[in-house]
């Protein structure tokens, strides 16, 4: 089946398979207000060594994140569990992918360890996607809650998978009574089999929107990757969506090509175009939003989920 894949200057969707779309799009020049000077490297060593040393996995490196050094250099990071190996072919990630490792069952203790050195406050823990698992990792993010918990004090945020819409494997992550609940629908409903592929939208509303009635003191937390041929009317749409299931804190950010081998950028958004959609996001009811081109998941996810509890 063929896919959409960007919008030409009428609106109009031209179609690509997947195959062709190295092949066919080289990257785009970047804007300059995505050009930033190369940080010194200095301040992450820390980080960097202990993450290193403990084994630990990061979305931050492995998701090839722009925000990695000044992250790093303020020893944060957003810790990736299950492995380095993702069972999903998502056309815009650059995690690795493919047939995973076996879980680390002393995983949780590492990671506690690495938090505790690290001082924080506030931990955030995504994984890969785990098909191959029969409760997806369900359960190994709640041990991963706990021992953090456990030996920092932290308030803990998850950016889980979707679970295949398992309500048992969401509940038992809830079960850890995580502070934050975040499940990214990362683009609108249009182009979901184009970038996920085989992910779903109705699936992902459908995990937050049990997530909020099973834990209704749970801060939700959603995102989505602007600049892959969606229109404002379908972000707009989205994040309705999102709001309709009482979805809490906004993520938008732009998306950027990872590789030659990942989807093409459609469009590089300004960012006026962030600051408006982010007005706009507010006045729909989201406790907080973040919206600006280098915006991503996890990005000051401290002071996002701190502003909110002094609300």
């Amino acid at each position: 089946m063929p896919t959409p894949r960007a919008s030409d200057d009428a609106g109009l969707l031209t179609v690509l398979s997947p195959d062709q779309v190295a092949a066919d799009a080289p990257r785009r020049r970047l804007p300059a207000w995505l050009k930033r000077p190369i940080p010194a490297s200095r301040g992450t060593y820390f980080t960097q060594d202990l993450i290193a040393e403990l084994g630990l996995e990061t979305i931050c490196e492995s998701g090839k994140c722009p925000n990695r050094s000044e992250c790093w250099t303020r020893r944060t990071a957003t810790f990736m569990v299950l492995g380095e190996t993702c069972t999903r072919p998502c056309g815009f990630c650059a995690v690795k992918r493919g047939k995973p490792e076996p879980v680390a069952v002393d995983e949780p203790d590492r990671l506690a360890e690495a938090c505790a050195r690290l001082g924080l406050k506030h931990v955030v823990i995504t994984s890969v996607t785990r098909d191959d698992l029969p409760d997806g990792g369900a359960d190994h993010f709640r041990r991963c809650i706990l021992a953090v918990r456990e030996r920092t004090g932290a308030t803990i945020e998850v950016l889980t998978p979707d679970f295949d819409g398992d309500t048992d494997a969401i509940d038992v992550v809830l079960a850890g009574e995580p502070e934050v609940f975040n499940h990214n629908l990362e683009t609108v409903a249009r182009l979901q089999q184009y970038v996920r592929r085989k992910s779903q939208y109705a699936v992902s509303l459908a995990v937050l929107k049990h997530a909020k009635a099973s834990s209704p003191k749970v801060k939700t937390k959603s995102g989505l990757m602007l600049g892959l041929g969606e229109s404002t009317g379908e972000i707009l749409d989205t994040l309705a969506d999102l709001r309709s299931i009482g979805v809490d804190f906004l993520t938008l950010g732009q998306y950027l090509q990872p590789s030659l081998k990942h989807l093409p950028v459609a469009r590089y958004l300004p960012p006026e175009e962030f600051d408006e959609l982010g007005r706009m996001a507010r006045s729909m009811g989201f406790l907080e939003v973040a919206s600006a081109p280098f915006v991503r998941s996890s990005y000051h996810a401290d002071e996002m989920a701190a502003h909110a509890s002094e609300a």
